[in-house]
């Protein structure tokens, strides 16, 4: 399966990919038109939205297949219905592109977050803009650089992630809850992070290719995972660093994850089998909410 790239400049191009709900489908693009593949079959179904504007983040609507929002270039999110082959709603509400998308069927919403450090929620019945805040960014951070956003399986709380930050809100009135700034022997830029399939942990990777493993409720380290796991030893001697740039955690095994690193590879870790699980659980006494 092939992207459309006719005309595209693959180094300024923004990947993006993701699975329906059933894994029947699979929706893709990298600065072309979006192409919607049959996993069945591994055959193009339709390909839509030739750019410009390029699409920068694409999520299926959780209980329809057929109802795609895609996040542009232009800052703009496109609920887009595959079964006509038509925009329905143009959301308008970010200053830069769109970097995260994610729905909460409980809440009735739609997440959006972009590169411009905003967050905005959107009625999934109206498509209209319920509220926009910005992440708080630590002093003298200025607002840029991909905000990526994922529900807890609960629907209610809501990750947040920033170069800055791991945060959870409450996602219901927008509050933020918790918050971890890098420090200590994870002081790197953060690349990306994700919730484990039972949202117990979260998995976060850094710009010097440390992986920390979190609890999910308190945003406690529990462990730290060094470069030298997922990376070879002609990986950790380049002179351009090879570091995690994208989080994908195993489905059904909470412990398991992959990562995609700046060099093409991916890896699949776990806990070594006399440890099974990653540290300990922190303490209960955290009675500091940041």
């Amino acid at each position: 399966m092939t992207n459309d790239i006719a005309g595209v400049n693959l180094e300024e191009a923004v990947p993006c990919i993701a699975l329906s709900k059933n894994d029947s489908y699979v929706m893709s693009a990298c600065g072309g038109k979006v192409s919607l593949f049959n996993m069945m079959t591994f055959k193009v179904m339709t390909t839509f939205m030739p750019p410009p504007p390029a699409s920068t983040f694409l999520a299926f609507h959780p209980q329809d297949n057929n109802i795609i929002s895609i996040g542009m270039e232009d800052s703009t999110i496109h609920i887009y219905n595959v079964r006509v082959d038509e925009v329905k709603s143009k959301l308008k509400g970010h200053q830069r592109r769109i970097t995260g998308l994610a729905f909460s069927t409980n809440l009735n919403i739609l997440v959006s977050s972009g590169a411009d450090a905003q967050l905005c929620v959107w009625s999934i019945d109206t498509w209209e803009k319920r509220k926009a805040i910005p992440i708080q960014l630590p002093a003298g951070k200025s607002p840029v650089g991909d905000t990526r956003v994922q529900f807890h399986s609960d629907q209610l709380r809501l990750l947040v992630v920033h170069e800055t930050q791991l945060a959870i809100y409450e996602a219901s009135k927008m509050e933020r809850i918790r918050q971890w700034i890098p420090q200590d022997v994870l002081a790197a830029p953060i690349s990306y992070a994700a919730y484990s399939c039972n949202s117990q942990l979260i998995y976060a990777s850094f710009c010097d290719a440390n992986i920390g493993v979190f609890d999910a409720d308190s945003l406690r380290l529990r462990c730290r995972i060094a470069p030298s796991i997922c990376l070879s030893s002609a990986a950790l001697n380049r002179s351009q660093a090879v570091y995690p740039l994208v989080i994908a955690a195993h489905p059904l095994e909470p412990n398991q994850f992959a990562v995609g690193l700046s060099d093409g590879s991916v890896k699949v870790i776990e806990p070594s089998e006399s440890e099974g699980k990653w540290g300990s659980s922190p303490p209960t006494d955290n009675g500091i909410l940041n």
